[in-house]
């Protein structure tokens, strides 16, 4: 009786259960179902043994990153930064909203922190200066998603420590795409600010540009500080994670607006992320041990020889699959429900790991872009006081464009693999 998990599962879900708990609760069912309940006993030696995995340890540290990063005074440094350099050419405060979402990403790693920040300060700034909030919610909401492709990246870790790749590898594969997509989205930008004839800064407005580097030094050097350290093998992505949060104070207290209420405030909300994000862990190693007795990944991958399908036939249907889970899911979730399942197949006819985690991770971050359920539009939406479906069609052009270069990332390889091969990462 097979199809009784999927009936648990589905209830659950509309029952508005957590994601771990319907999960592991389907999971449960299934064993039981599929007359495989004598394997339970050994459920929590597997379950621990996939959550002791170092690389993890670097997840809540750099979430404590982002935290004390958002409450330190650095995104207004980051924007001013940003503006001395790009807020007098035509749409300049748009480009400066990409820009400031780079600098971001080598802090935060997360595209949600990265939308709230700058929802917050950028859209009321941009409105201002003349953008209508459409498109100032819009270039925020597009942008955002670089902050997971841009390492470091918690979705990458993620991915690295679940399918057994090296997270410095992908780590250095998610710099070139990362950079790409803002150059794109500042292409974009500045054909639209051209046809829309939106405002160019004023002289007067713009900050000067040694005083906001200087302002800003502190902010910057953190992302090098962790990108070399890791991909020049000083430090590994933990040891960064921990270096980071404590420079994170430091800078913190270097623009003198962290209190220890903040601090207090960015433990509790590093504690409470960490637990729901090991919870889904433990669910999906459930999970993971139940597709494992079932041989199901052996079955998928004689499936798809059956099929006939080729390694970019089968990587189509696999991005299109993740696409479809990131508009409904929890990124972290989808990572961990999925990959373990549909990469393995992927990587048996020739996908190379570090190139895969790099589509999946663009792919999923594309899916908060994308209704019904997109993460990034809702924070966005309630932000910014706009309406979830005004803010969708605003989205579009920007949504079109990250599609047309996740595609161009799935033909062309080399764009994520050739800074790696270079660093000797990966043969």
């Amino acid at each position: 009786m097979p199809f009784i998990p999927f009936l648990f599962l589905l209830a659950t879900l509309l029952s508005g259960s957590a994601i771990a708990y319907f999960v592991g609760g389907a999971t449960i069912v299934g064993f039981f179902t599929q007359d495989q309940a004598r394997y339970l006993a050994a459920l929590p030696q597997r379950a621990m043994s996939q959550l002791d995995v170092f690389a993890f340890l670097a997840m809540p540290l750099f979430i404590l990153t982002g935290e004390l990063m958002n409450r330190g005074g650095v995104t207004e440094a980051l924007i001013r930064f940003s503006l001395s350099m790009l807020g007098r050419f035509k749409g300049g405060m748009a480009h400066v909203n990409i820009l400031t979402s780079v600098f971001f990403a080598g802090i935060s790693g997360s595209a949600t922190a990265d939308a709230a920040a700058l929802g917050n300060t950028l859209v009321p700034e941009m409105e201002r200066q003349g953008y209508s909030r459409d498109y100032a919610a819009a270039i925020t909401a597009a942008s955002s998603i670089i902050g997971p492709i841009i390492p470091p990246s918690i979705i990458l870790i993620f991915y690295g420590a679940l399918l057994n790749t090296s997270v410095v590898a992908l780590f250095a594969a998610g710099v070139v795409p990362g950079l790409l997509l803002a150059a794109v989205l500042m292409v974009v930008n500045a054909i639209l600010a051209h046809r829309h004839g939106h405002p160019g800064g004023k002289g007067s407005e713009i900050p000067p540009f040694w005083g906001s580097l200087f302002q800003a030094l502190p902010a910057l050097a953190l992302p090098v500080i962790i990108l070399s350290g890791i991909l020049f093998g000083f430090m590994t992505p933990a040891e960064a994670a921990g270096v980071a949060s404590l420079a994170a104070l430091a800078v913190g207290m270097f623009y003198g607006r962290l209190t220890l209420k903040d601090v207090h405030e960015a433990l509790n909300r590093t504690v409470i992320l960490s637990g729901a994000v090991f919870i889904i862990l433990v669910a999906v190693a459930t999970f993971g041990y139940l597709t494992s007795v079932e041989q199901l990944p052996r079955k998928l991958a004689e499936m798809i020889g059956e099929i006939g399908l080729d390694a970019t036939g089968y990587m189509i249907v696999l991005n299109i699959i993740f696409l479809l889970a990131g508009m409904i899911m929890d990124v972290k979730a989808a990572v961990a429900l999925l990959g373990p399942l549909l990469i393995p197949p992927a990587i048996a006819l020739g996908v190379d790991p570090v190139h895969m985690g790099i589509l999946v991770g663009f792919n999923l971050t594309v899916g908060l872009l994308t209704p019904p359920l997109g993460g990034v539009l809702l924070i966005l939406s309630t932000v910014v006081d706009i309406g979830y479906w005004r803010l969708v069609r605003a989205t579009l052009p920007f949504l079109v464009v990250e599609l047309i270069l996740l595609g161009v990332l799935i033909y062309v390889p080399a764009i994520s693999l050739t800074l790696p091969r270079y660093l000797g990462l990966i043969n």
